[in-house]
């Protein structure tokens, strides 16, 4: 008997660990997955932007937890992978979303930016993935790992001086294709969102600078992404429903790189 569509897309009884979960982009794939049905732990640095977050999702009757690190270091994302073990039992769905960016000319970018946005949007991908993975996924063989890339790590751009981003962006679709080839023996998928332009605090400076109406007549849907459009794409490859997807990369970003690249 055939699976319902309904049931591809339920997540009840399943544990979604989020990084940079209390904002933005996150905080909407984390609302998804709640939503669906799952627990879903959220991670970020400040306890605060946490409860708030927290708060936001139990009012829409989300089963929310939090716990504040610092992802690029291994130690916390040892102790965040250790707790949500403990208090949940198991981490079914990783999105791996918490990043950074710095804008800077290449011949005057200071090494300290440099390091700190690697740290963060490409080391993190692998202390967590690793983390949980070993924790959780493969013990269980099971896992859905959601990498957020970017369409900055599909091109570069003459206009944008995000050198460290885009190079981390760009290792973040590669990582997901060759950890995606690595672990499909133990029945866990790794896929990457790759956004175009979001109104978020990390986006704000490049929207003043270029101007936010300028960017969305660039793209063919004349738009850019709202507080709903990463929603389905992350419920796709975190459930039953993308079970036979991995190693891919979507870009949800109206169109731009289809036809732009990334700037």
């Amino acid at each position: 008997m055939s699976t319902t569509v309904q049931q591809l897309f339920d997540l009840k009884g399943q544990v979604a660990l989020v990084t940079g979960g209390s904002r933005g982009l996150g905080l909407q794939m984390a609302e998804a997955l709640g939503e669906a049905g799952a627990k879903v732990m959220l991670v970020s640095r400040k306890a605060a932007d946490l409860e708030v977050a927290a708060a936001h999702l139990s009012a829409r009757g989300i089963d929310a937890r939090w716990i504040a690190a610092d992802a690029s270091q291994p130690d916390e994302v040892q102790r965040v992978v250790a707790e949500t073990m403990h208090r949940t039992g198991q981490i079914d769905i990783l999105v791996n979303n918490a990043g950074a960016t710095w804008g800077a000319p290449a011949e005057d970018y200071p090494l300290a930016a440099w390091d700190k946005v690697m740290n963060l949007n490409i080391r993190s991908l692998f202390l967590f993935a690793q983390a949980a993975g070993k924790a959780s996924m493969i013990p269980r063989r099971h896992g859905r790992i959601v990498n957020i890339a970017s369409i900055a790590g599909l091109s570069g751009s003459t206009e944008l001086q995000f050198l460290a981003y885009g190079t981390s962006k760009g290792a973040a679709v590669n990582f997901t294709r060759t950890l995606a080839g690595e672990w499909g023996k133990y029945g866990i998928t790794v896929n990457a969102l790759a956004p175009g332009f979001f109104p978020s605090k990390m986006t704000q400076g490049v929207l003043k600078q270029l101007g936010a109406e300028k960017l969305a007549a660039g793209a063919p849907l004349k738009r850019l992404g709202d507080d709903d459009d990463l929603k389905g794409a992350v419920l796709l490859f975190a459930s039953a429903a993308g079970k036979h997807i991995t190693g891919q990369i979507l870009a949800v970003d109206g169109g731009v790189s289809a036809v732009h690249g990334a700037g």
